[in-house]
């Protein structure tokens, strides 16, 4: 252990050294803080807070990977480049206890460095309410919607499956199927129709949603109906007039309440909600009536046209979920960073890393692009690159941004998910291979 302990003294030393990392360090400090007064977001505070903590997460997760990827290269390159390697290997140290010295100081510094800067994120965040006058109705906004951890629960979509299969067979039987077309796309265009009929309330109509285990933390605080308007034909005035009920209706007469609205299309509105709205058993009902007033029927879309918010833990838990995150990016990059400069040169082992960083990076997007491709292409890539893309790390799809700025939660369970893709295989497996590349490559020749 000493023998590690040592290595990973001296590969922070030797980043400390690194005119990057001083560079780095000193841009977060100075920035981090200019961001949290210069940002605006939308206008209001709530806006003004939640773009400061993207940006700021943001540019500290992009700094410390670049000073990940350049001191785990570094360190062990700057070595054999210098023949330092051959001075600390000829000591009682074992090649493995070298590599492991190199990724715990790697880490060390990365772990302060993270806990530094996000402290001083967090600590504007929490501070500028109060410094900034902020008034009581601003105060409770933020409590509600910002300083929160918001469980989200949406609708479940209806098993249409009978449906779709019975009018298949009543198109085949008339011969109305379209020539050319294949049994599966038909049926998957009849899917959709008809999951879109069960989500749309026409004049007069009334659309129920039930949900179960409902469990806010406080029953004495507030729960959100979240909803945007989509219709047919757009409405005079561009608003939808309703009617909701929300709580229980398994009693007679039901337990709720009742809101008579009157909002804007295409465009996303909260309702507040006392949380004794929800039954003793987790159980609520949620109910919209289509008045006649509006002429047009109106759709809720499956991935965001209604959701259940409610609090279900605090800002600070969510907030230390959200870094540890960007730790499980920074260990990934680190064993990336140790793997590459085992068999490759500085500049080419940057460049590596910095590929896999930033394809990692928008992986999310690479996939969607090449999902709208011809089929022929769409088979070869479904082949070839989409495979590869999956065994990075997809950092895209654990942006602590995604969980903070919106305050919805990010549990235990996604983060272990996280933990075991990024950690627990990908980044031991490239330590694997390091240490197996380490261990058989030839560092000195001896010449008689």
């Amino acid at each position: 252990m000493r023998s590690i302990w040592a290595v990973a003294t001296n590969t922070i030393k030797q980043a400390l050294r690194m005119k990057i990392a001083a560079v780095f360090i000193i841009l977060l400090i100075v920035l981090l803080p200019v961001m949290g007064v210069a940002m605006t977001g939308d206008g209001t505070l709530k806006g003004r807070l939640q773009a400061f903590v993207s940006y700021g997460l943001s540019l500290t997760s992009f700094l410390l990977c670049l000073l990940t990827i350049a001191v785990s290269v570094y360190s062990l390159t700057s070595d054999f480049q210098q023949r330092q390697i051959y001075t600390v290997l000829t000591k009682p140290i074992r090649r493995f206890q070298f590599l492991f010295g190199k990724l715990l100081g790697v880490m060390l510094l990365n772990t302060a460095l993270l806990v530094l800067f996000s402290a001083i994120i967090y600590a504007i965040t929490i501070y500028t309410p109060k410094f900034s006058g902020a008034t009581k109705a601003q105060l409770t906004q933020l409590n509600n919607e910002f300083f929160t951890a918001r469980a989200s629960l949406t609708p479940a979509e209806v098993d249409v499956t009978d449906e779709v299969l019975d009018t298949y067979r009543k198109l085949e039987k008339s011969g109305q199927l379209p020539p050319g077309v294949s049994r599966q796309k038909i049926i998957a265009e009849l899917t959709s129709r008809k999951r879109l009929e069960k989500r749309a309330a026409v004049v007069g109509r009334e659309l129920l949603w039930e949900f179960h285990n409902v469990k806010p933390v406080d029953p004495g605080r507030s729960l959100f109906i979240r909803f945007k308007y989509d219709v047919s034909v757009n409405p005079p005035d561009l608003h939808i007039y309703s009617r909701w009920f929300i709580g229980d209706n398994r009693q007679y007469p039901p337990q709720g309440y009742i809101f008579d609205r009157k909002d804007l299309i295409r465009t996303f509105y909260e309702i507040e909600v006392p949380a004794d709205a929800v039954a003793e058993d987790g159980y609520l009902a949620i109910g919209f009536f289509n008045v006649p007033l509006n002429n047009t029927p109106v759709i809720f879309s499956s991935k965001e046209g209604l959701e259940v918010l409610y609090k279900a833990d605090t800002f600070t838990a969510n907030f230390l979920r959200a870094v540890s995150l960007i730790l499980f990016r920074l260990v990934f990059l680190a064993c990336l960073g140790i793997l590459a400069s085992t068999f490759l040169s500085f500049p080419v082992a940057i460049l590596l890393c910095f590929v896999v960083f930033f394809t990692g990076t928008i992986s999310g997007f690479i996939i969607e692009s090449f999902d709208y491709l011809s089929e022929n292409l769409s088979s070869v890539y479904f082949y070839t690159i989409r495979p590869v893309i999956t065994l990075l790390p997809q950092f895209d799809k654990f942006n602590p941004s995604k969980f903070l700025v919106p305050a919805r939660i990010l549990d235990w369970s996604l983060l272990a998910k996280a933990a075991g893709l990024m950690v627990c295989i990908k980044a031991f497996f490239l330590l694997l291979l390091a240490l197996l590349i380490f261990s058989y490559r030839e560092i000195a020749k001896i010449i008689i």
